[in-house]
């Protein structure tokens, strides 16, 4: 049976409050802080891939805030999402910020302060993309919180040419949070490549292609009110579409 999103989103948050491996401030409603998420975090680290990577982008959530110091650590720059990318993307350089001030810079207020805000078109290429989940199952298909983020993320940097079909997709999360269940998905959910647990390292043969940009006719007018960059690429597309030079869904940006 295909489960819904939110039906497997309550049941990872209780379990993991039931099983007390959800840091504060607790798991429901969130993409949920827990325990051993260094441990997922440093299996990261012995990837191949991680190894060959310049540029990473790392979600703001609080589990993944070991994945950004030990980038930086690594000599790695750091793309970070700000919250509901109100404010777009911050570059952390680690050359540019005093290593005593990684733990500081790799959380969302040391973020703010020590990294600097760049517009997407400015983003390096990405080598890697790590994201935040409530649940993944063996397939690879994750589910978030449910604010669509990560995909509105992937989906405008993919716009501006800083990630493609090739971009490592990785998610860090506690085990109890990998899944057997087939449930729901969208066209523009993110398959990732790869999951890494506190105790286990899984790849993934994905199914189908990543999302290649921003499907408009599936966003939100909502969303694109919430977002200032969703707002002036939207401004762009519908100029582009009124000329006859685009489609209207993701390619008046190229």
């Amino acid at each position: 049976m295909v489960r819904t999103k939110q039906e497997l989103r309550e049941e990872i948050w209780r379990r993991m409050e039931e099983l007390h491996v959800a840091r504060f401030p607790g798991a429901f409603g969130r993409i949920p802080n827990f325990t051993g998420a260094e441990k997922a975090a440093l299996r990261l680290t012995r990837l191949e891939e991680w190894r060959r990577t310049s540029v990473v982008k790392v979600n703001p959530d609080s589990p993944q805030a070991p994945v950004r110091r030990l980038a930086l650590l690594n000599n790695i720059t750091v793309i970070m999402p700000t919250p509901r990318l109100r404010e777009g993307f911050l570059l952390l350089d680690p050359g540019s910020i005093d290593r005593g001030d990684y733990d500081f810079a790799s959380t969302i207020k040391g973020a703010f302060a020590l990294g600097r805000k760049i517009n997407p078109a400015d983003l390096p290429k990405v080598d890697l993309v790590v994201v935040g989940s409530v649940a993944v199952n063996e397939q690879g298909e994750r589910i978030g919180k449910g604010g669509g983020y990560s995909e509105i993320e992937w989906a405008v940097a993919r716009e501006f040419g800083k990630v493609e079909e090739n971009t490592l997709i990785a998610t860090t999360i506690h085990d109890v949070q990998l899944v057997k269940e087939l449930f729901e998905i969208d066209p523009y959910d993110l398959q990732v490549d790869c999951v890494a647990t506190p105790t286990l390292t899984l790849r993934v043969k994905r199914n189908r292609e990543k999302p290649r940009g921003i499907y408009w006719s599936l966003i939100q007018p909502e969303k694109i009110r919430e977002i200032p960059i969703l707002q002036e690429m939207f401004k762009r597309v519908k100029l582009s579409t009124r000329s006859g030079a685009s489609d209207g869904q993701h390619s008046a940006l190229q």
